[in-house]
């Protein structure tokens, strides 16, 4: 609801229960008159007029939150959101299945839903020719952590078009993917634009603390890769983006974030489609048993990438594919090997573009 029209309720309902409570003051006043020369008078109109006036007090207490929300959140220019921009049946984008730590399925629906109406996206600047845009959603412990969305340049071209989401990981605690590769929307947008993949809204939520590394607690255990029910819930809400699933959201990650993505890929191949780690370090036999254990009967897809002078992430991504095929896990994992330009930044720009190819035809099948 816009700010400017909460404002004018939460005004209509503060004058209304101030003239009810003073109608209420009187009422009582005149009834203790009567009482005290024993005429004859009726509570009734007291008690209406006071229940108003209490229930109006409850209207401009919540009208007031809404507002204070609306404040907090809408720093810089927000992003509008109306109810024929939100994709049929977005209350519903809550996909199911949840990890082993996960609160119940309905209860996190429930939550997720009242997550996905209380988050307000604003505006941080055009980059790569989109659109980049920030937000706070809890994550799966509770806490709250900036998520930035990159809107591609075709998101703004017809209103009628949904997008397949890209979930961005990063390898640096509190912060956000794009902190440490600012170039990495451009290898996205040049995938569209050099019409290898179709666009993509990309998600970047910032990395949890309390560790220098946060993809290595994930790689040395990934089954616990959470389910980030209110992540898609929030942006499904307040973004044209498909429904969620694994037809229509995939995981990537680069260099210190690729772990994470890696994990997230193989244990949670119910939450998404594809994966694709670039110039990442993994932890093979725990990946290989993540993929073993992971729910649903089908395996999860992969793409590691590296440059080719990596030679240390080239024998990494290996080692993984190694030890899926030992495990004979259901996982389909693929390796990009041949990439090289004249500089590492080139060669990352490069190596995005084609991660992003492999997910866009891995969820178009």
């Amino acid at each position: 609801m816009p700010r400017s029209l909460l404002v004018l309720l939460l005004l209509v309902a503060a004058v209304a229960g101030s003239w009810l409570a003073r109608a209420a003051m009187v009422r009582w006043r005149d009834l203790r008159s009567a009482q005290t020369y024993e005429l004859a008078a009726e509570v009734r109109p007291v008690l209406v007029r006071a229940g108003a006036a209490g229930l109006c007090l409850m209207c401009v207490s919540a009208l007031g939150v809404a507002v204070l929300l609306g404040e907090r959140g809408g720093a810089g220019r927000a992003v509008a959101v109306v109810a024929a921009d939100r994709p049929a049946g977005s209350a519903d984008l809550v996909a199911a299945g949840s990890s082993p730590a996960s609160v119940p399925a309905s209860a996190a629906s429930t939550t997720a839903s009242a997550v996905a109406s209380a988050v307000a996206f604003a505006s941080v600047g055009k980059v790569a020719g989109g659109e980049l845009v920030q937000g706070a959603v809890p994550g799966p412990d509770g806490r709250a952590r900036a998520v930035r969305v990159w809107l591609p340049a075709e998101y703004g071209k017809n209103p009628a078009d949904r997008f397949p989401v890209i979930v961005l990981h990063s390898g640096t605690p509190g912060r956000t993917a794009d902190a440490d590769l600012p170039d990495v929307f451009d290898g996205v947008a040049s995938a569209a634009q050099q019409g290898k993949a179709r666009p993509f809204v990309v998600v970047a939520p910032e990395a949890p603390g309390g560790t220098g590394h946060p993809c290595d607690l994930v790689a040395a255990a990934p089954q616990a890769v959470a389910d980030d029910a209110a992540l898609r819930a929030a942006v499904g809400a307040a973004f044209r983006t498909l429904p969620a699933g694994p037809a229509t959201w995939s995981v990537l990650g680069v260099d210190g974030g690729a772990p994470c993505a890696a994990a997230a890929g193989l244990a949670r191949p119910d939450l998404y489609g594809a994966a694709a780690a670039v110039s990442g370090r993994y932890d093979a036999r725990a990946l290989a048993g993540a993929a073993a254990e992971a729910p649903g009967a089908a395996g999860g897809r992969l793409l590691l990438a590296a440059a080719k002078r990596d030679a240390a992430g080239l024998a990494s991504g290996r080692a993984v594919q190694a030890a899926l095929r030992d495990a004979r896990s259901r996982a389909e994992v693929r390796t990009s090997e041949v990439v090289q330009d004249y500089t590492p930044e080139r060669e990352r720009l490069r190596l995005v573009r084609v991660a992003v190819q492999y997910l866009a035809e891995q969820l178009a099948k």
